[in-house]
């Protein structure tokens, strides 16, 4: 089963924008509710007002019929649906499919090994490289010595936090990956047969992702809170923040801290003393060949024992294509 938003065709622009309208009221727009109203949300012409277009028009938007709209129909179309800054880049990528990210032959290839060694020197806490899809392609030495399952070269930080044992026992679970959903959908590209393979192992199995991942949610911010389970000192709250990498587009380096003076400070202060410089090592294989990661480690399993050492203290994923 696959949710429409990952499949080709008109429908992915239509549910975008019926998603924007359902979740506006009158009185944000300063509308008049009247009497007896039903509709969840704005109506159709009630839109097209606000933006300074016929309804006809708006319509064939909506149905995915007209692939051309001017900018200064965009940009009415960004205010009358009081789109922020991600909703208003992510429209564009619907209607203008070949704005998309683009894969390229052969796959993206090797991580840039500057930025692997980057990565390295931010030896404060853990750093995760994750591509569009959310899977994790590179991890400093603070990453590796945390031993935690979704930091792990392969895993894959949606499928990894909709696991039933997560979902349980995670604190703030709903919140999170809630949260996680809006991410996805706003990094991956919605043609890409590894973002349809998570959407629809998900939609599947887990009907809390089937909601969100149909809501069209995006994330406001780059930047959270999110409990994490530590080797040695159980679940601490650790804050992360997103910073996008240049040139790869929808990949993005997460970089994880603790407040000042709590638990996930003094966490976080021991595995960067335990993973020390060059500590970390690479699984076999290189990393521009093989295949992409298909699916994430169960929680409690490790990747392969390493082989051999990478000239810095950041491990890669093997099958990473």
């Amino acid at each position: 089963m696959e949710d429409d938003a990952v499949s080709n065709g008109p429908a992915p622009i239509g549910d975008f924008l019926r998603s924007r309208r359902d979740a506006l009221q009158p009185e944000d727009v300063g509308l008049v509710r009247e009497a007896g109203r039903r509709v969840p949300g704005l109506r159709r012409e009630e839109v097209a007002a606000l933006a300074g277009i016929s309804p006809e028009y708006y319509l064939r938007l909506e149905q995915g019929r007209d692939h051309q709209p001017s900018q200064q129909v965009l940009s009415a179309l960004a205010r009358a649906l009081r789109l922020d800054e991600n909703q208003g880049r992510y429209l564009l990528r619907l209607l203008f499919p070949p704005l998309r990210p683009q894969r390229p032959a052969g796959g993206p290839g090797p991580v840039d090994p500057d930025l692997l060694a980057a990565m390295d020197g931010l030896s404060h806490g853990p750093v995760v490289l994750l591509d569009p899809n959310k899977d994790v392609i590179a991890v400093n030495a603070a990453a590796r010595a945390a031993q935690h399952d979704a930091w792990r070269c392969g895993s894959n930080l949606v499928l990894h936090t909709f696991a039933p044992e997560v979902k349980l026992t995670l604190p703030g679970w709903a919140a999170h990956a809630r949260g996680l959903v809006a991410a996805l959908r706003l990094t991956a590209d919605l043609d890409d047969p590894r973002l349809q393979e998570v959407v629809g192992t998900l939609s599947v199995r887990d009907p809390d992702f089937r909601t969100w991942w149909a809501s069209h949610e995006l994330p406001s911010s780059a930047s959270g809170r999110v409990p994490c389970p530590v080797r040695g000192w159980g679940t601490v709250e650790l804050r992360w923040q997103d910073l996008a990498v240049p040139h790869r587009p929808g990949h993005l380096l997460r970089f994880f801290h603790a407040d000042a003076g709590s638990a996930g400070e003094a966490a976080l202060r021991a595995l960067t003393a335990e993973a020390g410089p060059g500590g970390a090592t690479s699984p076999a294989g290189n990393p521009s060949e093989g295949t992409a990661p298909r699916s994430a480690p169960a929680p409690g399993r490790r990747v392969p024992a390493a082989r051999r050492p990478l000239p810095h203290a950041v491990t890669r994923d093997p099958l990473r294509r």
